[in-house]
């Protein structure tokens, strides 16, 4: 994993070149706006559960074959085991959004997840749907100007949406 920095200087390194203008730039605003990153991961951490929570709720009530006898989150073991699943997904998102970048999302979440869930039968229509709903939960809290640095964080909540979208289209 290679956080926005180490990618930046990695990528200049490579060409052998001095970091660009605008390279500078964009990483002097990511510092600018890092109140806002850390702030944003941490009511995500802080609401964690009530997200995981309410988005599988919100999904089993769409989805109710998926708790009746049969369905995929059927016994208590399968239901702990789908709303771990979700949750790790949530974790990954927010060390994405730390980092501001996906590939800590990719390699040590995605990669390979679809393939699982498709070879023990899990629905991927369903658990991206359940990521949908975490997203819209989590960009609501994001959103929400009270306690947060002040300033707009429209960026930083297309960016936080661009994560779950990826986690949403990777299993689906």
């Amino acid at each position: 994993m290679l956080d926005a920095f180490a990618k930046v200087v990695s990528q200049a390194d490579s060409k052998g070149e001095f970091l660009s203008t605008s390279q500078l730039d964009a990483l002097t605003n990511m510092v600018k706006e890092g109140n806002k990153r850390l702030d944003t991961v941490n009511r995500i951490t802080s609401n964690a559960s009530t997200i995981v929570a309410n988005a599988a709720r919100a999904l089993f009530e769409e989805q109710p074959q998926l708790i009746q006898p049969g369905g995929n989150a059927y016994t208590n073991r399968r239901m702990a085991a789908c709303l771990r699943d979700m949750e790790i997904i949530l974790r990954y998102v927010t060390y994405a959004t730390l980092a501001g970048d996906a590939s800590v999302l990719d390699d040590r979440c995605l990669n390979g997840l679809r393939e699982t869930y498709q070879a023990l039968g899990v629905p991927g229509g369903s658990v991206a749907a359940g990521v949908q709903k975490m997203k819209d939960a989590a960009v609501s809290i994001v959103n929400d100007p009270n306690g947060i640095t002040k300033g707009d964080c429209s960026a930083l909540a297309s960016e936080l949406a661009s994560y779950f979208d990826r986690a949403a289209s990777a299993v689906g």
